[in-house]
């Protein structure tokens, strides 16, 4: 039996089949959807529902999950309550009892770093900084002799290392790369810089293979360089967990302003100016300058664990192919006493996970299971980094070149300022940058089913948020699997003690998790394969 609902939504203005798309699509305020009530795809997204989604985000987001940051107790609570879903759905583990992937975190700061140049001690985050996870253990340095490398640069169109003797030097060069008199950067023989400013790494790797000691990068501005970088480096860093012996490839770092290279240059500051006149004409000048200097870089390191939770359902005559859908269930944890809950960010990507893994298990014992297979992945320390995805797709418990798309879900539960009015929305990023198919297919859907506007703002190549690239797909797409990630946009709780339960939206969280089911049934039951129209992630 048929249904013939009546829909009534803002008029249609859509930009079909184009890469990096940036429109909106709203529904068709014309159009008529007709409803088939024993579709088995409606069936199923109508047992995704409101009440069932404020039940696991009150748990997920509560004070007793304590901000589910990764390596505290309150993430191991949130992998424990997600893996006890998951087992009363009815889905098995892959292997043995565990629904886990262990990851393996490292957590490194600073023990004791430290600049001293005669009587005068510089204070790291003030003076200078050095990003403890690009340095090694350095310990303490007594230096008699700093040995100044211009630019730090080799090119066949300029070189500091024509000469140059730096093997177990600490050597001091500046930033970015030498002009000439007329503002043209000497290598690119225009205005435009080269990699040598664009990527500061190239300096350092550099440095490494000629075996210098420490590299001290004499900085015009130390605390934009510290405004810029300051959740790196007011609190540990959090890497995928590496072995001891592993060898940085660059040398180590400190970031210096320019009172401490003063400090250093001491009396010899007229032949630096000499020097600075002849990079200006594309000759390189170096200085070994005599110094009192004591360079400490500590580092504290400890490792930890956390899991990525992984709940996979075997497909039928498509089983050896892959359709992931994503969430993170990290949050950035606790200040003092403050709860950080985390309910739209990302409470609500990984409770939409759990319903659609039910309403997919529903299914499948209903008889209706996907062709394809399907895995709900959800991932730890992507407040850290991306690192849970980083993780599983540098350790794929199903290979990559299976696998046919991600479907990334991250913060769904709230209006933005824009659709305040009309909270039937969703952006959409990256559907279109790696496969039109995929795009297309997440259109079809929304015609058939779902009727919500799809706003592709954020997806825009100029996105000056970049938020492409700063979320849990990334990592997929950056090995070339078509890649969507559904998003509700910024606001004012974002990171805050105020991202709670109540500010939640679950009519727009129902609408919006039912029309992702009806993508993943599209994907994982149609019978073409998404074609690759682009390669670039």
């Amino acid at each position: 039996m048929k249904n013939t609902l009546i829909l009534l939504f803002v008029c249609c203005a859509t930009l079909m089949n184009a890469q990096f798309i940036s429109s909106v699509t709203k529904p068709d305020s014309s159009a008529m959807l007709e409803v088939d009530e024993n579709d088995p795809a409606f069936k199923a997204a109508m047992t995704i529902t409101k009440e069932d989604l404020t039940k696991h985000l009150t748990i997920l987001a509560s004070d007793e999950f304590q901000g589910r940051e990764t390596g505290y107790p309150g993430n191991d609570l949130a992998s424990a309550y997600i893996a006890g879903e998951i087992k009363r759905i009815g889905i098995e583990p892959i292997t043995g009892d565990s629904y886990f992937q262990k990851v393996d975190f490292k957590w490194i700061s600073w023990d004791d770093i430290s600049i001293t140049v005669g009587e005068n001690r510089y204070k790291h985050l003030w003076d200078f900084l050095s990003f403890p996870d690009k340095n090694v253990d350095l310990g303490e340095v007594d230096l008699d002799e700093v040995i100044f490398l211009g630019y730090g640069i080799d090119d066949p169109k300029y070189t500091d290392y024509k000469r140059a003797k730096i093997e177990g030097k600490v050597i001091m060069i500046n930033e970015g790369e030498p002009m000439d008199e007329d503002g043209k950067y000497i290598i690119s023989g225009d205005t435009q810089e080269t990699e040598w400013s664009q990527y500061p790494e190239k300096k350092l790797e550099l440095a490494h293979k000629m075996g210098a000691k420490a590299v001290l990068i004499i900085t015009k501005d130390i605390q934009k360089m510290l405004g810029e970088n300051r959740r790196k480096l007011l609190g540990p860093t959090v890497v995928i967990g590496q072995s001891e012996d592993e060898e940085a490839p660059v040398a180590n770092s400190i970031y210096i302003s320019s009172n401490i290279a003063k400090d250093i240059i001491g009396s010899k500051s007229k032949k630096m100016i000499k020097a600075r006149k002849k990079m200006a004409k594309g000759k390189s000048k170096s200085l070994k300058l005599k110094t009192d200097m004591k360079l400490i870089q500590k580092r504290k390191d400890y490792s930890l664990a956390g899991n990525n939770i992984l709940a996979y359902m075997e497909g039928t005559d498509k089983k050896d192919e892959l359709l992931v859908v994503s969430a993170h269930y990290d949050h950035v944890g606790m200040k003092g006493d403050d709860v950080y809950n985390g309910a739209d960010d990302n409470g609500s990507g990984s409770t939409t996970v759990l319903e659609l893994a039910e309403a997919f298990q529903k299914a499948k014992m209903a008889g209706n299971g996907p062709r394809r297979s399907i895995l709900f992945l959800w991932v730890t320390g992507e407040e850290k980094g991306l690192l849970g995805s980083e993780y599983y797709a540098t350790y794929p418990v199903f290979p990559l070149e299976n696998t046919i798309a991600d479907i990334n879900i991250d913060m769904v539960g709230r209006v933005d300022e824009k659709y305040k009015d009309n909270p039937n929305y969703i952006y959409v990023i990256g559907s279109d940058r790696i496969s039109t198919d995929l795009h297309d297919a997440n259109e079809e859907v929304n015609r058939n089913y779902s009727q919500i506007t799809l706003d592709y703002t954020y997806n825009s190549e100029d996105d000056p948020n970049r938020f492409y690239f700063r979320s849990d797909h990334y990592n997929f797409a950056k090995n070339g699997i078509p890649s969507i990630f559904f998003f509700n946009g910024v606001h004012e709780d974002y990171h805050k003690i105020t991202d709670t339960v109540d500010k939640i939206n679950f009519d727009k969280m129902t609408n919006v998790a039912r029309h992702i089911f009806y993508l993943a049934w599209k994907l994982s039951n149609q019978e073409a394969d998404l074609k690759i129209t682009n390669g670039k992630a």
